[in-house]
């Protein structure tokens, strides 16, 4: 079954204060998410992933086209009970312990009084909380922010988790942790559809990814079929101190690490540089296939202008 799809969704905003000039946040995106996938959305600031996500959750309107969650239109109030949603700059009552908050949602939510409690409880030790239950959340860190609002999301057991820039502010521990729970959302066959620039975290969460860049999917699929899309290299290694001009003209990445060099190069230029080590009589330590990463893929599809945006932050 399909949990989430898009028809020719867009977004067109009038930005300026005074001569109204359109810009285009989403150019027509058509994506289908299966129920139980993992599904990461990946692009650098700016890309439009938080459009998307707020379009799906209805908290802004589309241009054009339209969309569905688990076969009903978005706009249906009955759908809004079955997801759940993390926004990337989430915002809490200061004054509110984390437990009254997580019990405020789970009456929003129209969860039994006779198991509120017990899962709220059980939430806060889910995301790690348990010791800061009655502390006040103008107290948080931003990231035990960022946990309670994960906390939120799934407090009322939905069957479509977003998540917005879900790893923002989290240390490595707070990361490992909300893999752990997507893992574990997953293994319950929910759906969730999370927003990242963190490649290394989608690369080993996600079923499939998409990219998206200035408003526009650049690819989609999953990580091994995108990556293999990616043209293969080679790293040799060899004693040296110096690159021969000919590996130079190759077009080799080099690096000289004291007595040691590493160039990689194009699997189609192997036997060219084989024969220009051997010319040169330098003995080869090694010759290792260089595995395409998602990184790579990503900066194919969106150009050198966002490499900033690639790694943690």
């Amino acid at each position: 079954m399909i949990a989430i799809e898009t028809i020719n969704l867009e977004k067109t905003y009038a930005v300026a204060f005074w001569r109204k000039t359109p810009r285009v946040a989403l150019r027509p995106l058509n994506l289908t998410v299966e129920e139980g996938e993992v599904f990461g959305f990946l692009g650098p600031n700016g890309a439009g992933k938080t459009t998307t996500l707020k379009l799906l959750m209805g908290l802004v309107f589309p241009t054009g086209g339209t969309a569905r969650i688990l076969g009903k239109d978005i706009n249906d109030p009955a759908i809004k009970a079955q997801i759940g949603f993390l926004p990337e700059q989430p915002y809490f009552y200061d004054y509110l312990t984390a437990k009254e908050l997580l019990e405020y949602y789970a009456r929003l939510s129209g969860m039994e009084p006779k198991d509120r409690g017990r899962k709220v409880e059980a939430m806060l030790e889910r995301v790690g909380l348990k010791d800061a239950a009655r502390v006040q959340l103008r107290k948080f860190s931003k990231g035990m922010l960022q946990r309670v609002g994960l906390a939120q999301a799934v407090l009322h057991d939905p069957n479509v988790v977003f998540l917005d820039e879900p790893m923002s502010g989290l240390d490595p521990m707070g990361r490992r942790e909300v893999r752990d729970l997507m893992e574990e959302l997953k293994q319950q066959g929910k759906t969730v559809f999370f927003s990242t620039h963190i490649l290394s975290d989608a690369e080993a969460l996600c079923d499939r990814v998409a990219v998206i860049h200035q408003g526009e999917l650049r690819g989609v699929g999953q990580v091994a079929e995108l990556t293999s899309s990616v043209a293969a290299k080679v790293e040799l290694i060899w004693n040296g101190s110096a690159v021969p001009a000919g590996l130079i003209a190759l077009g080799a990445e080099c690096r000289v690490i004291g007595e040691t060099i590493r160039a990689v190069v194009p699997e189609a230029q192997q036997e060219a540089a084989l024969e220009i080590l051997r010319r040169e009589r330098l003995r080869l330590i090694s010759l290792i296939p260089v595995r395409s990463s998602l990184e790579q893929y990503y900066l194919q599809k969106v150009g050198a202008e966002a490499a900033p945006a690639v790694g943690a932050r």
